[in-house]
């Protein structure tokens, strides 16, 4: 039969040995998916049916994803923040993607990231710890400003002075007369990313996205305090 209908005899024996677990299979992506905050795609799915002994390609864990009304969280469209003007100060990127740190407080990095609140775009503020990935500080608030990152540092419980130096973009949140009072104040260098290039403070835009897409995007904030 399957030459007549000319097709390989490989074709055969793999649909008749795969049919059967379809169902298993399903299941297991099914509930995988919800374990994990509905955040896998197919790569990360593919490896966790592997452990559990489904060998299984990426394209049919798809279909099975378009079939089951799966949606992982990391394809919802994200905020398009509109294009401000870049601080054009002479400040040196001292990280120079450094990323891996063998000193606490050495390196803190930091960035702003937008959250619906209330049916309104509000913002948060982390410093990062690049020693250990630890969040030291964090703010929110209506503000994109340097008030919000100033919050931040206020919530930081070891000594300022302790921090070496203070990574950020060009935002004009992070390089105003305020953030200049603040460093200057407790002795914090201070190195900015190259203008345009997000790849010089990628900690904080992955720290961001993980937030964002495996909690955030899962909630609905009625308030700030919430």
């Amino acid at each position: 039969m399957c030459s007549v209908l000319e097709i390989a005899k490989s074709t055969f024996y793999y649909e008749a040995k795969e049919q059967p677990k379809e169902d298993e299979c399903t299941k297991a992506i099914v509930e995988i998916f919800q374990k994990n905050r509905k955040a896998y795609g197919t790569r990360k799915l593919k490896v966790a049916l592997q452990e559990r002994g489904f060998i299984v390609s990426r394209r049919r864990i798809g279909r099975i994803m378009r079939e089951q009304g799966l949606v992982s969280t990391y394809t919802i469209a994200q905020f398009k923040p509109h294009k401000t003007a870049c601080n054009e100060a002479t400040t040196a990127i001292v990280l120079d993607r450094a990323f891996e740190q063998k000193e606490t407080k050495r390196f803190v990095v930091s960035d702003l990231t937008y959250v619906k609140v209330g049916h309104r775009w509000h913002y948060i503020c982390v410093l990062i710890d690049l020693f250990n990935r630890e969040i030291i500080g964090h703010s929110v608030g209506p503000h994109k400003d340097a008030a919000l990152v100033s919050r931040a540092f206020a919530t930081v419980e070891s000594d300022l002075s302790q921090i070496q130096w203070f990574h950020t973009d060009r935002g004009s949140e992070f390089k105003n007369h305020t953030m200049d009072q603040l460093l200057d104040t407790f002795d914090i260098g201070r190195s900015l990313s190259k203008k345009g290039c997000p790849y010089d403070n990628a900690v904080a835009e992955a720290t961001y996205k993980i937030m964002k897409t495996e909690f955030i995007y899962q909630m609905e904030f009625r308030n700030l305090r919430h």
